[in-house]
């Protein structure tokens, strides 16, 4: 068990006499902010507050505790500070593990030029995964993907990024110009995993039943190794892949929206955060073939004889 984490926990909750109030102050869900009082109880052996439907008092031991709670958690502050002027500045940042390599070298060499002083260390992992460690304090900003909605979070400029499809190179769609969804019933559909992102995964299987293509099986994964065997399809922006066609799409039913997140309180990062989040929309406008929500017009897809309403 984190011990200083759960301290800090502690003292907001002590402050706020409200798990609610607490958690919305650490941008995390309530659920989750009290199994890990109720953790920390457990491993220091005593009960911290008294809980009840109208209120929330601490105990005589949690009065006790709190300020050598609050003495800690500000120590271990100050050592990170001190580490921190020691090695220079550092923005720890979450990105997507699928995003494009010349994607993230572009969006770090556009950062070191508005920030040269300042260390972009990138962390690959999913949307959800980003908000786990956004609300903990894990990373500084993200570049998550929508729709998605989390407590005591702040979210820049939503971007879209039109999808097509991804094809083995042999497909015989590959021969048209653009792929109805419904031309790709009886194929199997690799998408991320469901758990990452889930609220894509949600949207763009929704999308897919709604223009008549219903996978025969999804996948869950990055790499594209099922795309070139031919055994599935999968959607992505523009780009090239050894041994495998990407078409466009008919209506453009398939879109990706990103913006970055951060916490509510970002202190110190938080000048560093705005520079990420500005250079971030410049680089995926540039690099990554996105442009800004509302920018991408809906077009109509002529429905096809047992398509789904």
């Amino acid at each position: 068990m984190d011990l200083v984490r759960h301290l800090r926990y502690f003292t907001v909750v002590a402050e706020e006499l409200h798990f609610g109030n607490a958690a919305i102050r650490l941008g995390m869900a309530q659920p989750p902010l009290s199994q890990r009082i109720k953790r920390l109880e457990e491993e220091l052996g005593v009960r911290l507050f008294d809980r009840s439907a109208r209120q929330v008092r601490l105990t005589e031991a949690g009065r006790l505790l709190l300020a050598e709670a609050r003495e800690i958690v500000t120590r271990v502050d100050r050592l990170h500070e001190l580490a921190k002027q020691g090695e220079g500045a550092v923005l720890k940042v979450g990105v997507p593990p699928d995003l494009a390599p010349a994607v993230l070298a572009a969006l770090i060499a556009g950062f070191r030029e508005t920030n040269p002083g300042v260390r972009l260390a990138p962390a690959e992992i999913w949307t959800a995964d980003q908000v786990t460690a956004l609300t903990e304090g894990a990373i500084d900003v993200g570049l998550v993907r929508h729709p998605v909605a989390a407590p005591g979070l702040r979210f820049g400029q939503v971007l879209v990024q039109v999808q097509g499809v991804l094809l083995a190179a042999g497909d015989p769609l590959t021969g048209v110009g653009e792929v109805h969804l419904a031309d790709l019933a009886g194929r199997e559909l690799l998408m991320p995993p469901k758990e990452g992102e889930p609220g894509l995964h949600a949207e763009m299987l929704s999308e897919c039943r709604r223009h008549g293509y219903v996978p025969v099986q999804v996948h869950q994964g990055a790499g594209l190794g099922l795309v070139l065997a031919g055994a599935a399809v999968a959607f992505g922006p523009k780009a090239e892949h050894p041994g495998v066609a990407w078409r466009p799409l008919l209506g453009s039913p398939i879109t990706c929206r990103v913006s970055t997140a951060w916490r509510v309180a970002t202190a110190p990062a938080g000048d560093m955060v705005a520079d990420f989040s500005v250079v971030a929309v410049r680089t995926l406008k540039e690099n990554a073939g996105m442009t800004d929500e509302g920018a991408v017009p809906a077009r109509r897809i002529s429905r096809r004889p047992g398509m789904l309403a």
